[in-house]
Parts: structure tokens; sequence; C-alpha cells
């Protein structure tokens, strides 16, 4: 953790000043989901930039910034779980449409295949600022509350949370 916290303290003002959504995504988003997967012992396999096709007709195919899956097989897409959208013109409410798509997607995806999750879970970033969502059923909730890169271990330990409670029976709060 230590070493992501250096990582971040660095990194954060360089990504800031460059102000691209390309500097935010590799110099932030990327290395915070790289050590999710790093803290779930390569459990779960990281996608970043992988077009998800689902129902073109409905509109739910295209390319997905980051996709994290509950299997460990990183050579294709199984059983996506967590959408990660990068909020585009650092506006956190501009990427909840997308991201929301994405999930009803991942839902879709899932099922066509046979896998029955409790929920999908979304988040919009500007690397910055992380805004988690969740889809269960058909009903999609967003968290109030949006967690700044400065507190990365409660970041880290959302994103754990919401990839195991896949693997337990869910409480009706969303965290």
């Amino acid at each position: 953790m230590n070493i992501l916290k250096r990582h971040v303290k660095y990194n954060v003002p360089l990504a800031t000043s460059i102000h691209t959504e390309k500097a935010r995504s590799e110099l932030i988003v990327a290395p915070v989901l790289v050590e999710v997967i790093k803290r779930l012992n390569h459990q779960v396999s990281l996608f970043s930039g992988i077009e998800l096709t689902v129902n073109k007709s409905k509109g739910l195919n295209g390319v997905c910034d980051y996709l994290i899956s509950l299997s460990p097989e990183q050579l294709y897409v199984d059983v996506p779980v967590l959408a990660v959208v990068e909020a585009k013109n650092d506006n956190i409410k501009l990427g909840l449409s997308q991201c929301i798509s994405e999930m009803l997607a991942a839902k879709l995806f899932n099922e066509n295949k046979g896998h029955q999750l409790n929920s999908i879970y979304g988040v919009v970033t500007t690397g910055s600022l992380w805004n988690f969502l969740k889809l269960s059923s058909s009903t999609v909730w967003v968290d109030r509350e949006e967690y700044h890169i400065s507190n990365v271990s409660k970041i880290l330990g959302i994103f754990i949370w919401m990839i195991h409670s896949n693997q337990r029976p869910l409480s009706p709060d969303f965290v």
C-alpha cells in the first residue's frame, strides 16, 4: 500500500497538470485498478479498452474504459462484475449514463452466459474523484459520496467489497 500511496502522491499532481483523460487514466486510474487485482491475488481480471457487444439494437455495444471480471481468465472477458468509466471533461455526472449503460451490458452479458450475479457495480472517476454505483435487478443506486484519491485506502476497500459482495448475500445498503 505504501508504494501505491507514494505513486498517487507523485502522479496525481502530474496527471492533473497534464489535464488529459489519457494522463489521468495511465497515471492514476490504471495503477489503482492494478492494485485491486494484486490485492485479490489475481483471482479477478482487468480489461482496458475492450469492446463489449451485447445487443447493438439496444445500443449496448462499445469500448469500455475498464472492466473487472470475477474470473482470473485474462485472455477473454468472462463474468464482468464491475465497469469503470472515466468522466469526460472532468465531470462525474457526465460519466454516469455511460457507466449505467456498461453495467446493464455487463448484466445482460452475464445472463446470456448463464451467470447470475447479485449486482453489477460501476465506478465513474476523474482520477481524483471516484463515485460508485450499483445495479441490482433493474434498480441503479448511486453513492451520494464522492471519494477523493487522497483516501486511496477507502477506494480500494470499496472495490474489494464490491467484488466480494457477489460471493455472499448482500445487505440492503449500498456500502
